[in-house]
């Protein structure tokens, strides 16, 4: 049995999690569960050389602009572990859809449609790019209104950690904002490959959880979304997520 994403998944704005959960299917048997991921980010950020490095562990310093929405694979052996950190011994073998979105303004209609059927977010940024740091408070915004919930699992990025003589962002004020909606932190370089694994892996390791809480919570304990990633600060008339 493999398990996948439901396609009515883009039926409506807003989805909860728990209807997101992944359904039974007898399609393929060479994998547990199919994942998908999605990169986001301003243009030229470095979103694609990454998941290139991810899956082929190479790196191809010609720029490519993604025209829409392109998306590469690769199949991992995920080990589950319990909240205290320590390995459970199961392992599943896990299909990664990995979807490269174009940053451009023109193609945000048409990328901000996958966002409701992705399970986990990429949020990368340049660190030789303060203007594509300052967007990172958009593209927040934009998850918040496209996601399938206001607290989705994210982890952010600083890409291009290689190229340190031209540095414009520096690691204190990106953990800060990453501290800030309560999210991960990397500072990855597709060229020498540093930090890429460990921050897909990161970002996988957050959903599986999310999915067994879902899984393992009785409905009405579902819509209070604990355990979920703050997308942003708590507000006390702020709609939770129905996880």
């Amino acid at each position: 049995m493999s398990l996948s994403w439901p396609g009515n998944a883009l039926e409506s704005p807003r989805t909860s999690w728990r209807r997101l959960l992944p359904v039974l299917t007898m399609t393929d048997g060479d994998y547990d569960y199919l994942i998908k991921l999605l990169a986001l980010g301003d243009s030229g950020v470095g979103k694609t050389t990454f998941l290139y490095r991810y899956t082929d562990n190479k790196f191809n310093p010609k720029f490519i602009t993604t025209v829409g929405i392109d998306f590469r694979e690769k199949r991992v052996i995920y080990t589950a572990s319990n909240p205290n950190g320590n390995t459970t011994g199961k392992t599943f073998k896990v299909h990664l859809q990995l979807w490269d979105t174009a940053g451009q303004e023109r193609f945000r209609s048409l990328t901000t449609a996958f966002f409701r059927d992705a399970m986990g977010f990429l949020l990368m940024f340049d660190l030789t790019s303060q203007q594509s740091f300052l967007n990172v408070r958009n593209w927040m915004s934009q998850l918040q209104s496209n996601a399938y919930c206001e607290n989705p699992d994210i982890v952010l990025i600083g890409n291009k950690a290689d190229l340190a003589d031209q540095r414009e962002v520096q690691e204190k004020q990106a953990k800060e904002l990453a501290d800030k909606y309560g999210i991960p932190y990397f500072e990855t370089s597709a060229a020498t490959g540093v930090e890429v694994d460990k921050a897909v892996i990161t970002l996988l390791d957050l959903v599986m959880k999310r999915m067994e809480q879902c899984v393992d919570k009785p409905p009405a304990e579902g819509a209070n979304g604990t355990g979920s990633t703050k997308l942003t600060e708590p507000l006390t008339n702020q709609k939770k997520c129905a996880c």
